[in-house]
């Protein structure tokens, strides 16, 4: 079994088993000997259930919707193992299903029982566990949102993070991202960007999240390598005034950037984002 890594969001790795199958997210935790599964016993490990597993193309929102309330009212499980939440039947449904399906079950469940099912997740479980839950259910925009959003308020946010979402991202997408924050949160990303950050990396990460950058597929290696030495330069530089690293970081394209961060790994040994 193959697992096509799809990014990682703190302790989750997204995976994705085939095309055929739904994206799957897995609880680890990083060790130099390699990945160790920190599921909790009487949880089904999410990667050996769905290895096998095709989305249904038959299936019914509603049914699915009430299987969920009956599992966290602790119907299905209270015979063998008393009240509490049932996981694995949360985890049937939700890992068994893809993204659009998700979206249906999440409407289907606010229309019967005027909850949402992203804050019932919340509520009914923690930890790892809950993380892949919710990212199951959220639309990748606004997963993205999400992860921004709680970024900005850690008490040593990794802004590097941010930087990554908003290089890495076409200007459409990340245009879609920042109408998401607005739409969850009632605040603008440039805005808690502005406020939630200061000296340097705020110069950085507001030119990133404001302008909307060309994006186009040429590349130029002259370009990319002449840059990556700016980069490098002028952050780690005395007078640190980053005026030439804003300019590139919020005018160059996505294709361009990637260019310009591979030759800076290459020349420099580390990613750029560890270094912001």
């Amino acid at each position: 079994m193959t697992l096509n890594s799809l990014g990682i969001v703190d302790n989750l790795v997204i995976v994705e088993l085939g095309p055929k199958v739904s994206k799957v997210v897995v609880m680890v935790g990083f060790h130099e000997r390699g990945i160790e599964e920190e599921l909790r016993p009487g949880i089904v490990m999410v990667a050996e259930i769905m290895a096998t597993v095709i989305a249904p193309e038959d299936f019914s929102p509603a049914e699915d919707a009430e299987t969920l309330k009956k599992a966290f009212q602790g119907l299905y499980s209270i015979l063998s193992h008393g009240w509490g939440t049932d996981e694995k039947a949360v985890i049937s449904i939700l890992g068994y299903r893809n993204l659009s399906q998700r979206r249906l079950i999440r409407e289907a469940y606010r229309e019967i029982y005027r909850e949402d099912l992203f804050s019932e997740l919340q509520s009914e479980f923690s930890g790892h566990l809950e993380k892949a839950l919710t990212h199951w259910i959220l639309d990748p925009v606004d997963h993205v949102a999400l992860l921004v959003h709680s970024e900005l308020r850690k008490l040593n946010p990794n802004h590097g993070v941010i930087a990554e979402i908003a290089c890495i991202r076409s200007p459409e997408d990340l245009l879609a991202v920042k109408r998401a924050y607005r739409s969850r949160y009632r605040r603008s990303m440039e805005e808690d960007v502005a406020s939630l950050t200061s000296g340097n990396a705020r110069k950085i990460l507001v030119a990133l999240a404001s302008p909307f950058r060309f994006d186009g597929d040429e590349i130029s290696e002259q370009t990319a390598v002449s840059e990556a030495s700016i980069l490098h330069e002028e952050i780690h530089g005395i007078d640190r005034n980053l005026e030439e690293t804003v300019r590139i970081l919020s005018t160059r394209s996505k294709a361009q950037l990637n260019a310009t961060f591979n030759h800076y790994r290459d020349i420099y040994n580390t990613s750029i984002t560890k270094v912001i």
